[in-house]
């Protein structure tokens, strides 16, 4: 399968990435950036896109995926609210519908937050907003389209973009809170049993990937 990666110059993007590489049901990655990354692998390629909006230029390029790991982001920390959406809500959804329109049997992964609200109509602004792009985005012609809300993530030792709390966090949060904590190798071997096998629900909570993730590795 090849696959596209966006947001791979992020933590959660970069570490994403990394595992894909390193998964043999992967034949081709494609990382859509705004700007360069310093990964190399074989099965890896890269473009670089300044604006996530306007793909017009490149739909030879995003032409002929299997599945999308959509994890390009902002934070909302001192942001107003229509700057916010502009980036979480505006840009994915042009992004995701190129993307649909190329690819109509692509499975298409939205990164959003552990606590996004699907009701678009709760008091904290970060999560209506992505709670209205999941929204939105299950209206789109992919084959399928799963939002995965990880919690902490611990981070790889190879990573380079990695915040200094998750440095320190990653030391005590996954032995104080174990069922709110994810690695990587749990994302990713649930995500791609996804993709290939299709799953119940479109909103992937973290009960939901530990459970796909032990059920592979069951069945290996």
């Amino acid at each position: 399968m090849k696959i596209i990666v966006t947001g791979a110059t992020g933590m959660i993007g970069e570490g994403v990435l990394m595992y894909a590489l390193e998964n043999p049901n992967i034949t081709g990655v494609l990382m859509v950036n705004r700007r360069a990354s310093p990964l190399k692998h074989p099965k890896l390629s890269e473009l670089i896109v300044k604006d996530f909006t306007n793909l017009t230029a490149y739909s030879n390029l995003l032409t002929g995926y299997d599945g999308c790991f959509y994890c390009a982001g902002i934070s909302s920390f001192g942001m107003g609210e229509q700057q916010y959406k502009h980036f979480t809500f505006y840009t994915t959804m042009m992004f995701a519908k190129e993307l649909a329109r190329l690819n109509p049997n692509m499975v298409f992964f939205y990164l959003s937050g552990v606590y996004a609200d699907s009701s678009e109509n709760g008091k904290i602004m970060w999560a209506r907003i992505k709670g209205k792009t999941e929204n939105a985005l299950n209206e789109l012609s992919f084959k399928a389209i799963y939002s995965f809300r990880p919690g902490f993530i611990m981070p790889l030792k190879a990573q380079k973009n990695v915040r200094l709390i998750y440095k320190g966090l990653r030391l005590i949060y996954p032995f104080v809170f174990p069922n709110k904590t994810l690695t990587y190798e749990e994302i990713l071997t649930a995500l791609i049993r996804i993709l290939i096998l299709g799953y119940n629900k479109n909103i992937l909570e973290i009960k939901d990937l530990k459970l796909v993730a032990k059920q592979v590795k069951t069945d290996e």
